[in-house]
């Protein structure tokens, strides 16, 4: 073979192998990357050409698929009470993707995990049935929280303090996602009529947003609950009953801005913890803060959950903070829950039932267990609990959580026959507090004859009250109430 010749074959040769390789990159890596991109058109139709496995509530499905027409896309998904289940469910769409419980487990709901599938079907990349999601929402809790919502702006969430089960959790404005499911241009107009909404800031109803996981707000009084425990387990009381040294009203240390107490008449100078809670004394938590001192308060708030960024339920709920490189006098407004604190409704459920659970804190969890489409278990949630606060710590806080309800700002959270705490919550808005303050009540419910417990936390983020009225006893409480009752059946 002369050398011309012996250079082409091997200059062939190497093009031959270039494409080979070229073909292999092109299949296996990018291919599985158009596989993956959400433009893809395909992928869309793959998901949908069959019915989506369910989200199941106390045994039943809410959630189902129904056949199309005039489209490529075989199937839609549905929902029961839409709007009821919206901030649990999530939506799934044809065009706009799919979030919350939805987002979290699609390939197990549309049959492309891995666990699903056999090892035939793993080779040749065929989907298996799709499985479930079994939730531990309790329907009736979740309806006695949306009911008592209403029309309202806000949130509800109650947890089952031992289990970290989530009972219920409810975002209003709500929406149904049965009608952004599709790709039609009915679908279209409403996707663009609930963004809309968003776009007028700070007064949007933002029914896209779970507001009991992923608003975090001012959380006012009901964090002073966080200060007390704080307070009681450094040593800065012994008691819920030592008289603190409390002057009222207060005036913020190196600053000449004095802090009054919403019930100007209550017996807020030099109060106990118990008559501090009792009648919501903003004195006496400002001055433990302070002498406390923030990174003593925040501690104790980070045990609780505050400034986690990695909290899952499993969809991801947005960090609750307690600030740092504060100054004295911030550090005094943080001790009654403002300045730079924030707390979604489930942070806020989280400290009441670790205080109900003599002072361990399960991980909340809305999903009890993940199955394949004959029932089988592939994922099963099972309680993740640490310690936060001593028993002794955790007893004397209910006590005088139970005073609250019992004798303080908190009436309208008392349960004939069952064990009561609570804490109401006023946050302050805008400047020199110009707007309609939110309002917030968490609370804890036992029967002492099946040993049921709840815990809830409900925030009114704006209603049609008139100012004079808006009160965490007044409009929280009683959804409160009516979410613990539900529970305790």
């Amino acid at each position: 073979m002369n050398k011309t010749i012996r250079r082409a074959s091997v200059f062939s040769l190497l093009l031959v192998l270039a494409l080979l390789c070229r073909a292999t990159w092109v299949q296996f890596y990018e291919g599985r990357a158009l596989a993956d991109n959400k433009e893809n058109r395909r992928k869309a139709i793959e998901q949908y050409a069959y019915p989506l496995g369910d989200i199941i509530v106390a045994g039943e499905a809410i959630t189902g698929s129904e056949r199309t027409e005039h489209s490529d896309l075989a199937y839609k998904r549905t929902y029961r009470d839409g709007a009821l289940y919206a901030p649990v469910t999530g939506y799934s769409s044809h065009v706009y993707g799919a979030n919350l419980l939805e987002g979290v487990y699609q390939d197990v709901l549309d049959g492309t995990a891995v666990e699903l599938r056999s090892p035939l079907d793993t080779m040749t990349g065929k989907r298996g049935e799709p499985g479930d999601v079994v939730t531990t929402i309790d329907p009736d809790v979740q309806r006695a929280a949306f009911e008592g919502l209403g029309d309202k702006k806000g949130a509800a969430i109650a947890l089952e303090p031992a289990t970290g089960r989530v009972l219920g959790m409810v975002s209003t404005p709500s929406y149904d996602p049965s009608r952004i499911s599709g790709s039609g241009s009915s679908d279209a107009r409403a996707w663009a009529g609930l963004n809309e909404k968003a776009e007028k800031g700070a007064e949007a109803d933002e029914p896209l947003v779970n507001r009991a996981i992923r608003k975090p707000l001012a959380p006012g009084s009901t964090f002073k609950l966080v200060v007390a425990a704080a307070a009681l387990e450094n040593g800065l009381y012994d008691s819920v009953d030592e008289r603190t040294k409390s002057p009222s009203p207060y005036t913020l240390p190196d600053s000449s801005t004095v802090l009054e107490n919403l019930i100007r008449t209550a017996p807020c100078e030099d109060a106990s913890l118990r008559t501090a809670l009792q009648y919501s004394c903003n004195n006496v938590f400002a001055k433990a803060a302070v002498d406390l001192g923030q990174d003593k308060v925040r501690a104790m708030a980070e045990k609780f959950g505050f400034n986690d960024a990695e909290l899952d339920v499993p969809v991801r709920a947005y960090e609750s903070v307690y600030p740092k490189d504060m100054d004295r006098p911030s550090t005094a407004l943080t001790g009654i829950g403002q300045f730079e604190v924030t707390a979604t409704p489930l942070q806020v459920a989280m400290v009441t039932a670790a205080i109900e659970n003599d002072g361990e804190l399960v991980t909340p969890n809305l999903v009890s267990r993940v199955t394949d489409a004959d029932g089988n278990v592939l994922e099963d949630v099972d309680p993740v609990s640490e310690r936060v606060l001593s028993e002794s710590t955790a007893r004397q806080l209910r006590s005088a959580m139970e005073t609250v309800v019992e004798d303080g700002t908190g009436s309208n959270a008392r349960i004939s026959g069952a064990k009561v705490g609570g804490k109401t919550g006023t946050a302050q808005r805008g400047v020199n507090n110009s707007e309609t303050p939110y309002v917030w009540f968490t609370s804890y419910a036992q029967d002492p004859d099946s040993g049921k417990q709840v815990a809830v936390a409900v925030l009114i983020e704006q209603s049609d009250a008139a100012r004079s009225e808006v009160s965490g006893n007044g409009q929280a409480a009683p959804i409160a109430k009516a979410m613990m009752e539900a529970a305790l059946r």
